[in-house]
């Protein structure tokens, strides 16, 4: 009977070990994404593309999303309310000093529609979550967003913050504000996370026209501590 059960319970964790090793059909993916681009596209002035990504084992379909400056904070809302996604991963800044008058910044924010939800307790049990891969339908199957927001050139570059939104954006846009400069609307807390508190008012590191130097790969690499330094360095703490 006890190695009854035994086989029994292996054969379960093989079960769901097989599982979690599977993937979500490309094909099903895909038609994820286009749903999505579909539904983003009624906002004015929005244009989506299917992009598609390598990890070197499986190709998978990514959205890769323009939006105007002003458009930004409906389309959150729709990603958030209509699309579930549910995840800001990461927001990059860039500081575009010739991209013109029109695209002198930019911020594109980093999304997964990951589709957790908690699960079951069962008389005081936590049970796990079994799902098929292949069974997966609507806001269920996962997706990659990427949202491009270009900022016309101004001394003092803004965008309406998402914070509200998504939790994960919080660190993000004050990361993104610390070194990059540029300011988000309606942000709760807004402060250094990187640079010291004590830093000068105005001073961004990632602005292009502090021409910051840095360091070439064989010095990071080979000279991790800096005991070999160029007469530029000398003095200096690395």
């Amino acid at each position: 009977m006890v190695l009854h059960h035994l086989v029994i319970r292996l054969s379960l964790e093989t079960t769901r070990v097989l599982k979690m090793g599977r993937i979500v059909p490309p094909e099903t993916q895909k038609k994820a994404a286009e749903a999505l681009i579909s539904g983003v596209s009624e906002i004015s002035g929005i244009e989506a593309e299917i992009v598609e990504k390598s990890s070197g084992t499986s190709t998978r379909s990514t959205v890769s999303i323009s939006c105007p400056e002003s458009d930004w904070r409906g389309l959150a809302e729709m990603l958030k309310e209509k699309h579930g996604v549910d995840y800001c991963s990461m927001i990059t800044g860039i500081h575009w000093p010739d991209g013109g008058p029109d695209k002198n910044w930019e911020v594109i924010y980093h999304f997964l529609r990951m589709g957790v939800v908690d699960p079951p307790i069962i008389d005081g049990v936590v049970e796990p979550i079994d799902t098929d891969p292949e069974e997966l339908a609507g806001l269920q199957i996962p997706l990659e967003i990427e949202v491009s927001i270009c900022i016309p050139e101004t001394d003092e570059p803004s965008l309406a913050s998402v914070q509200d939104i998504w939790a994960g954006a919080d660190w993000n846009e004050k990361e993104t504000w610390d070194l990059v400069g540029i300011d988000f609307e309606g942000h709760v807390g807004m402060r250094r996370v990187l640079q010291p508190h004590e830093t000068p008012v105005g001073f961004h590191p990632l602005q292009k026209q502090h021409k910051l130097r840095y360091h070439d790969f064989e010095e990071m690499y080979d000279d991790a501590q800096g005991f070999l330094r160029k007469p530029a360095d000398a003095g200096k703490i690395k």
